[in-house]
């Protein structure tokens, strides 16, 4: 759920900028753009992914960062005789410890920076954790058949000591609801946010925090931090998922199938020093939400679900999808959507994810589109619900 109040920013900074016919742009060479926004002039440096009609650019930065830029906000526009090259792990350390607040150090792995004003020992637990689930994501798709790819850059993780310093930090990006977000992945930053989960008060016994790596495992490890882990690693999964060649950013890959995918591997598994052992196992929160929605599911639930984003993002026009209790069943339906379709629909699902991998940023389905593409890999709706309801009532 997230990640859904993230994706709702972006899509108002796009507006406008997908209205004009666009279209990818692939080129070796360096892009060099400076811009003036609200009257601060902007040199960029990066990669054009995207160019519209009209002249405005989707941007990616050598810090991985991409910017949606309209045309009357460019005043120089040129190329570099250089190839792209994104900053490497000590260049991007240094050029992100700029934009932090002071008292931040960097803590390096294989393949992620975890920028941090928290204790060593904390930066460190997180970074075995990611490393781990990104070893155990690798593998899994790999096992499947489907074939990813190394992060072109290193993946960022900033994590702050407390609660209060995050929010001050956090709600410029996601405005009051970063009162009951405790992490999130920016598809635009392309940065995992959260905190010091030792340091929250639903878990936090008198002054205590976590001094070393087993007593932080202990800490997360009881039934009360279970939701907040599982939410970092849901972020967590997202990011992999954008930066390996699963999922494009700012593409149209439907939210359902996001958030699906991030809910299958989010399953906190904290006792094993090897892989991920937990990919795959039944999400029992998501199951009983799902089955208590049950009770009232309309009957074009799923084609609601598939074809447009607005009843997980809670924008739906109809009253029935648009309480937070509405949203949290779409979710579930989403899960257990994956579910069945990873567990029954093998090779389907490995060849729809596949076609929604190689769809370019900003180029937009209309709903009929989308219940075309997906009827075209699992067959009629009407029929596949049925017996999705009929295989998801069989879990236990």
């Amino acid at each position: 759920m997230e990640k859904m109040l993230v994706s709702n920013q972006i899509t108002k900074t796009l507006v406008g900028f997908i209205a004009v016919a666009i279209w990818p742009v692939l080129t070796a060479a360096e892009d060099q753009v400076t811009l003036n926004r609200d009257g601060a002039k902007i040199h960029l440096n990066g990669r054009v992914v995207v160019e519209a009609q009209d002249g405005g650019v989707l941007l990616l930065d050598r810090k991985g960062k991409l910017w949606t830029i309209q045309p009357e906000e460019i005043e120089e526009r040129s190329k570099n005789q250089f190839p792209f090259r994104p900053l490497d792990k000590k260049e991007l350390a240094a050029a992100l410890l700029d934009e932090l607040p002071k008292g931040f150090e960097v803590h390096t792995t294989a393949h992620y920076l975890i920028c941090h004003n928290t204790s060593k020992a904390y930066a460190q637990w997180c970074g075995a954790l990611f490393e781990r689930l990104y070893f155990g994501f690798a593998n899994f798709w790999k096992r499947r058949g489907m074939k990813l790819h190394e992060p072109e850059m290193p993946l960022v993780a900033v994590v702050f000591g407390d609660e209060r310093s995050y929010k001050r930090y956090a709600v410029n990006q996601l405005g009051d609801a970063v009162k009951s977000i405790i992490g999130y992945y920016n598809l635009l930053t392309n940065h995992v946010v959260m905190y010091d989960l030792t340091g929250s008060q639903k878990i936090r016994r008198g002054n205590s925090r976590g001094r070393n790596s087993a007593e932080i495992n202990k800490m997360l490890s009881r039934p009360e931090a279970g939701s907040l882990v599982a939410t970092v690693i849901h972020e967590a999964t997202h990011q992999i998922a954008f930066n390996c060649g699963l999922q494009t950013r700012l593409a149209d890959i439907p939210i359902w199938l996001s958030e699906g995918i991030a809910m299958y591997f989010e399953t906190p598994d904290l006792n094993s020093s090897n892989g991920w052992r937990g990919i795959g196992a039944v999400n029992r929160n998501r199951l009983v939400q799902f089955r208590k929605s049950l009770r009232s599911r309309a009957g074009d639930s799923l084609v609601s679900l598939l074809t447009t984003d607005r009843r997980i993002q809670g924008r739906s026009k109809d009253k029935q999808y648009q309480s937070r209790n509405a949203v949290l069943n779409a979710y579930a339906e989403s899960w257990c959507l994956t579910f069945y379709l990873m567990k029954h629909k093998h090779d389907e699902f490995n060849d729809y994810v596949k076609m929604l991998a190689a769809k370019q940023p900003l180029f937009e389905d209309t709903p009929e589109e989308r219940r075309e593409q997906f009827e075209h890999y699992f067959g009629t709706l009407p029929s596949l619900d049925q017996e999705f309801l009929r295989q998801t009532s069989k879990l236990r």
